[in-house]
């Protein structure tokens, strides 16, 4: 391809840090860049833009690629998006078109599995049960029965995805737990080489002092995560969601926890996100609700940005792409 001509689409805020002015020049080294940004809603105001584009260089606010897109962008060969899933806008059309599809997803898993580990971390120090306690009794351990970070507390994974395996690698180089996990899609030797073991559904959930959640939501995983398993978990154990709130039955959690206030939910995600004003997960002790911050923020961002340009560039050189996700992966992923 002689110079493909670009075009930068997605959210006016994240934008500028996905592609910042020194990605911007790399990329133009290389390739023509189309002048403006477009948002989702937006895309049919950029009729003239599109109909030129080969490259489309986008983060979140990427349109649908429905057919109606599909004919006003006739010359599109790739979209390199710097955020995670591509599941609300990639189509069966697009594919059908021959359209390579490249996506940071595993960038965005960084941040994320920092984020449980950190979690993780402070779970097995009894630190958000601590927290809760009145200031006066903070300095008070009592009979809180505290598992440590060390060899015989149990950390459980649901799943052992790119985010899955980045929390278990964290958990061998720098807690020394055992690690435990639940995927029917690994087989026990590659999880022996993340030193991980595996174990059914309610092993995981009985057995873990933290269980930390990673599968992707699909039609088998919604309501997954149900009131019999949370009350099979350990005393003073921990239930951490970074993945897609729909993966718990919130109704039978909130059930579980008004019973058990041993234990503690930290919700990164729900559903619906945020809560419903009335929701008892906005006013149980023991759940703690952040506004889904474990993905790429801020400077993280750049971070995905830069992924998606190293990899136009291996596209430009005919090199095998590093981060394609096929309509076969997709299937599968969150």
């Amino acid at each position: 391809m002689s110079r493909p001509k670009v075009l930068f689409v997605g959210e006016s805020e994240n934008l500028p840090l996905a592609f910042p002015e020194e990605l911007r020049s790399r990329i133009a080294q290389q390739a023509d860049i189309i002048p403006g940004e477009f948002l989702r809603d937006k895309w049919r105001d950029h009729r003239d833009a599109l109909k030129n584009t080969n490259i489309i260089f986008a983060t979140w606010g990427m349109p649908n690629l429905d057919q109606d897109f599909l004919e006003a962008a006739p010359q599109l060969k790739a979209v390199f998006y710097a955020a995670g899933s591509i599941k609300s806008f990639a189509t069966e059309e697009a594919y059908r078109r021959g359209i390579i599809f490249s996506s940071a997803w595993k960038a965005n898993a960084i941040p994320v599995a920092e984020f449980a580990h950190a979690l993780i971390t402070l779970s097995l120090k009894q630190f958000w049960q601590f927290l809760r306690q009145p200031p006066k009794r903070r300095f008070e351990r009592g009979h809180t029965v505290i598992s440590g970070n060390y060899k015989g507390s149990i950390v459980g994974l649901l799943s052992l995805g790119a985010i899955g395996q980045g929390v278990a690698a964290r958990l061998a180089q720098a807690n020394e737990v055992n690690v435990i996990a639940h995927d029917p899609y690994v087989d026990p030797v590659q999880a022996k080489k993340l030193g991980v073991i595996l174990v059914s559904l309610e092993e995981l959930f009985s057995n873990s002092n933290v269980v930390s959640l990673h599968a992707p939501l699909l039609p088998e995983t919604e309501n997954l995560i149900n009131g019999k398993l949370i009350s099979l978990m350990r005393e003073g154990a921990s239930l951490i969601n970074t993945s897609r709130g729909a993966l718990v039955n919130e109704g039978e959690l909130i059930q579980v926890l008004s019973q058990r206030p041993d234990l503690t939910a930290l919700l990164d995600v729900t559903h619906p996100e945020p809560p419903e004003a009335d929701s008892l997960l906005r006013s149980l002790d023991n759940v703690i609700l952040t506004p889904h911050i474990a993905g790429s923020l801020g400077l993280e961002i750049t971070r995905m940005g830069l992924w998606m340009v190293e990899e136009f560039e291996r596209f430009l050189e005919g090199q095998p792409l590093k981060n394609s996700v096929t309509e076969e992966m997709l299937a599968r992923m969150a």
